[in-house]
């Protein structure tokens, strides 16, 4: 499992928005499909909700092969 950080400068960014900017997903249909095939995880629990908002301090997992896990972290500056 690869385990990466991705920083934000925002409050959050929301689920569709992380997926296409970490390049899981190329399109706005391809993220909206790891979410509905219920591929994402985020703190431990199944995540359905395609616009889940994402803040400093949430871990992402994605069942991808290889599966992927992500820190959300505040940009620094």
């Amino acid at each position: 499992m690869s385990d990466s950080t991705f920083p934000i400068h925002t409050e959050y960014i929301d689920l569709l928005q992380f997926l296409k900017a970490t390049g899981m997903a190329v399109t706005g249909g391809e993220a909206k499909m790891l979410v509905d095939d219920g591929l994402i995880q985020v703190n431990g629990e199944d995540e359905s909700r395609r616009r889940r908002k994402l803040r400093p301090g949430d871990r992402v997992d994605v069942a991808l092969d290889p599966a992927e896990s992500w820190g959300i972290v505040a940009k620094e500056g």
